[in-house]
């Protein structure tokens, strides 16, 4: 049995594969919705907030520390009402904080 063995750049592995394909577009969604809310985001914050998955109308956000997570809460409103007027469906805005390979944030 002879095994052909090329390699493909990951652009072109999703292109090739629905399940890879779908998953890319979530992510480049994901990214699109997270910079569509730059202007209501304090800039001091940008740089702790990284976009998270898509799940159905659920959309998570990736959180450096508790005080982002703590100031977004109540950013949550105008955030979800912003995205609902670009025209992306979001009913919930999930925050998730990561925690530090050391174990503290």
């Amino acid at each position: 049995m002879t095994r052909n063995h090329r390699a493909v750049s990951a652009l072109q592995a999703s292109r090739e594969s629905p399940t890879l394909a779908r998953l890319s577009d979530l992510a480049t969604e994901s990214s699109a919705r997270l910079k569509s809310l730059e202007t209501l985001i304090p800039r001091t914050l940008r740089t702790a907030i990284q976009a998270g998955p898509i799940d159905g109308n659920e959309w998570c956000l990736l959180l450096d520390n508790n005080a982002v997570a703590a100031k977004l809460r109540q950013l949550l409103p105008a955030m979800q009402a912003h995205l609902r007027s670009k025209g992306w469906e979001v009913n919930s805005i999930r925050l998730k904080v990561q925690v530090s390979p050391s174990g503290r944030n």
